[in-house]
Order: structure tokens, then C-alpha cells, then sequence
């Protein structure tokens, strides 16, 4: 249950749009601040707040140089994986006729039955 209660958490924290902005812009290299305001025009405030936000759930990593802060993804495999959400909230036809991946595992089905 440990892993459903990570992914909960994961999803949490990607769940702003500003986040999913800025994760975008910043691709798979490190980025200072300043470039991340260029490349997403939100105000440098909300950037910043965002990217303590995402590095405090482990989604970035910093590295300082000088006066300047550097962010990095910890994992560029979220790149990947948010590419592959976009193209299912895209595509709402495939959401309706397709099964759905996750199933309820089978002792969670045989718990329920025997009450």
C-alpha cells in the first residue's frame, strides 16, 4: 500500500499546471531561475515557489553555482511518462473504449467477497 500512497503523493505534486509548465520547459538540462521565467513567462515569485515545491518532493535536484541555483529533473523518465498522460488526455476515444490498465488485485477481490 506504501507504493499506491508515493504515487498519490507524485501525482499531488504534479498536479499544477505551472508545475507541469515548468518541468516542460526545463526538458531533461539544468536551468537557472531566470531562464526557467524566460521560458515559462510566469513571474519569477511563482516560478520560484514552484521549483522549492517540486525540489522538495524529490521531483529536482540543485546544484549552486556562485549567486546562481541550477535545477535539474532527479529522474528524466517524468518526461517520458507525462508525454504518454498528455497523449491520453488527448484522446478521449481510447479513454472510453479501452479497458482499464489497473485492475483490483486479485486477494483485494477475494477479501471483499468473503465478508
Amino acid at each position: 500500500m506504501d507504493d499506491f500512497i508515493k504515487l498519490s503523493q507524485l501525482f499531488q505534486t504534479l498536479g499544477d499546471a505551472n508545475r507541469l509548465k515548468i518541468i516542460k520547459a526545463m526538458g531533461g538540462k539544468k536551468h537557472s531561475v531566470t531562464e526557467i521565467v524566460d521560458a515559462t513567462s510566469l513571474s519569477q515569485p511563482l516560478v520560484s515557489h514552484h521549483l522549492r515545491t517540486l525540489r522538495e518532493n524529490g521531483i529536482f535536484e540543485t546544484e549552486r553555482k556562485g549567486p546562481f541555483v541550477y535545477y535539474t529533473l532527479k529522474d528524466p523518465r517524468l518526461l517520458d511518462a507525462l508525454g504518454l498522460m498528455l497523449e491520453i488526455s488527448h484522446d478521449t476515444k481510447s479513454l472510453k473504449s479501452h479497458k482499464p490498465v489497473f485492475c483490483y488485485p486479485s486477494w483485494w477481490r477475494d477479501g471483499r467477497n468473503n465478508k
